[in-house]
């Protein structure tokens, strides 16, 4: 029996100025369950209502330009069957048998792999001890901490954290049909990333390269004269942004029916999360946990952290306002990020690093054109192997005192900045309730398959190891839900690229020839300086440089490296290269568009083959069938 249901706009939750921008269905189409309606947009994002149920479409209410809110009628739809015997009332989607769509399927084998365990550890490769401790604590877990002991009313899947990790964790779960939870303690999705870290700190990282950009081509003949920097805007625009980012999370998360829990969560056993929120405790009984708890900035000892002058990362890019001086402790990827926003604003920077170079890690000939432009340009005071030996907080400012072979005297700073790395969460979960392994330095151990020692409970993100990287989190991510979901499925990236959004930006992927001269690793260097660069120089920067090293035997690419405007888009060619086995004449023989930044990586890799016409190089000239073939 037939019978005529509307279709209704569901919970836009606080999104105000809700607009339909597309009509997707016409009266007499018929529509299968979650098949689109409308397309909604706000300033924060844009969705599409779904259909609930199969059926006919017998009016359409809304067209496009209407102004929509929570539970207007979007469709009146004939349907065969009631609501509720197709799905869940409210967006129809059935809910899944006890165990999850894919409970009866059996889990996938583990892979016999390494753990990726410590801090540096290779992502693909990592240490065979995590192995090890996953079989100790695995007879140490708690009696009946299994997935099939859960009780009847258990989540699928809990997720705990929703940064890049978590929450792609979550919806790729839901996508394969199972009961998903996630758990945030942030008011919003996103975590620490899109919240207060990475998202935030590339929009400040944008306004300082338009100052940038701006002053310098003044001396082109184009001058905009001083920059009149309203703070509050550019902080409003700054957290439009995130709002944006942060509400098409919220709306994806309802569309996939993941059931977000706000507040602090922690095991109570290998089956069980307590999560204290704002409006009590609450228990969430689960099958398969995925624990993206992330990590937390390392505070310095010595420092006043109760005086509000002193700043972490978080506190940095709330722009409070712009120091006439700020030091900044830590010359790493963070730390120098943030002294290009407030160097560009007007603050007078001093960077105290307490390692003999900037950016560890990273080959010193990419950080050379970051540093001389640091000083030359924007008047850095940079400071090397020289730690803070103490800060004093006083009425006009915070007194520092520094050591090292050549420190600088004492000196007085209305901020000061710190940024010297990040610790996971692992101690702050509860893990030995649920009997997980945590390290001395809080990181979980995990295999391929991002399973812990217990099996059940998967782990991704900062607290599985280094690299701690938003795009490492997602990748993870999304392994630990098909894992769960009892696919195949396994973390094996080979290389996975790091950059530093400064001016100019720093990337790398893969082998470094740091790493190569400090293991004995056999490889042949490749550069093209952007000084040859016909669309570097028409920007005004010619100070980039973009080098490859190859294995000699095989020519096969290892590793890569670029300094200059847009490095952090250049550098995914180098990593997709080394994920496909190129040699130099793949990359070579690949037309680029010209004039680009990216001819660059085939001007290098033409280096290395002796064919390159771009740069006089009258030693290294051979032809495509044999001979010599050039160095860097």
């Amino acid at each position: 029996m037939s019978e005529r249901r509307d279709v209704r706009v569901p919970d836009l939750g606080e999104v105000d100025d809700v607009t339909v921008i597309e009509v997707l269905v016409s009266p007499g189409d018929t529509v299968s369950a979650e098949d689109g309606l409308v397309t909604l947009e706000s300033d924060k994002a844009s969705m599409d209502v779904p259909s609930p149920v199969a059926g006919e479409i017998v009016e359409v209410r809304l067209a496009v330009g209407d102004s929509v809110a929570t539970g207007d009628v979007v469709a009146v739809l004939e349907v065969e069957e009631t609501i509720e015997e197709q799905g869940s009332e409210g967006d129809g989607r059935a809910e899944p048998p006890a165990g999850g769509a894919r409970a009866a399927a059996p889990e996938a084998e583990e892979a016999v792999g390494d753990a990726t365990a410590g801090e540096g550890g290779d992502a693909a490769e990592g240490s065979a001890e995590g192995g090890d401790e996953a079989a100790q604590a695995e007879e140490r877990a708690p009696a009946g901490d299994k997935p099939g002991a859960a009780a009847e009313s258990a989540w699928d899947v809990v997720v705990l954290g929703s940064g890049p990790g978590g929450y792609t964790a979550a919806f790729r779960a839901a996508d394969l049909g199972l009961r998903v939870a996630l758990v945030e303690r942030y008011p919003t999705l996103g975590g620490v990333c899109l919240n207060v870290g990475c998202i935030p700190s590339k929009a400040l990282l944008h306004a300082a390269r338009v100052i940038e950009d701006a002053a310098s081509f003044a001396e082109n003949g184009i001058d905009f004269g001083e920059p009149e920097v309203d703070l509050d805007r550019l902080r409003k625009w700054k957290e439009s942004v995130v709002d944006r980012l942060t509400g098409g999370l919220s709306s994806m998360a309802r569309q996939r029916s993941v059931d977000v829990v706000r507040g602090e969560g922690r095991f109570v056993s290998g089956q069980r999360l307590e999560v204290d929120g704002v409006e009590g405790a609450r228990t969430l009984d689960f099958r398969h946990c995925i624990v993206a708890a992330g990590s937390r900035v390392v505070r310095l000892p010595g420092v006043p952290w109760d005086d509000e002058r002193v700043l972490d990362s978080t506190g940095a890019l709330e722009l409070r306002d712009v120091p006439a001086s700020l030091l900044v402790v830590g010359g790493g990827i963070i730390g120098l990020e943030l002294a290009t926003v407030y160097a560009a604003l007007g603050s007078r920077i001093t960077v105290v690093e307490l390692l003999d170079g900037l950016l560890p890690g990273c080959d010193r000939d990419l950080v050379r054109p970051l540093a001389k432009r640091l000083v030359d340009r924007f008047g850095v005071e940079i400071h090397l192997s020289t730690k803070v030996s103490g800060v004093v907080a006083g009425a006009e400012g915070l007194e520092a005192t520094f050591e090292g072979v050549a420190a600088p005297d004492p000196r007085r700073f209305d901020r000061i900045l710190v940024a010297v790395g990040r610790r996971p969460n692992g101690d702050r979960i509860g893990a030995e309730s649920a009997g997980l392994a945590v390290d001395e330095r809080g990181f979980l151990a995990v295999d391929r398959q991002q399973r812990t020692n217990v099996p059940h409970i998967l782990a991704i993100g900062d607290i599985t190891g280094q690299p701690m990287l938003a795009h490492r989190a997602s990748h993870q991510g999304k392994v630990a839900a098909e894992v769960s979901a009892g696919e195949p499925s396994s973390f094996d990236a080979r290389v996975i690229p790091s950059v530093a959004y400064t001016d100019p930006e720093v990337a790398w992927v893969g082998l470094t020839e740091t790493d190569a001269e400090r293991n004995g690793a056999a490889y042949r260097k490749a550069s093209f300086p952007w000084a040859a660069s016909a669309r570097s120089l028409s920007m005004g920067r010619s100070e980039g440089l973009t080098k490859l090293l190859f294995e000699p035997k095989t020519n096969r690419l290892l590793g890569g490296g670029i300094v200059g405007p847009n490095a952090g888009d250049l550098i995914s060619e180098v990593a997709l290269a080394i994920e496909m086995d190129c040699e130099a004449g793949d990359i070579a023989l690949t037309v680029h568009p010209h004039p680009t930044l990216s001819e660059s990586v085939a001007f290098a890799a033409e280096v290395y083959e002796g064919t390159v016409t771009d740069l006089y190089r009258p030693t290294r000239a051979r032809s495509r069938d044999g001979g010599d073939r050039g160095g860097g």
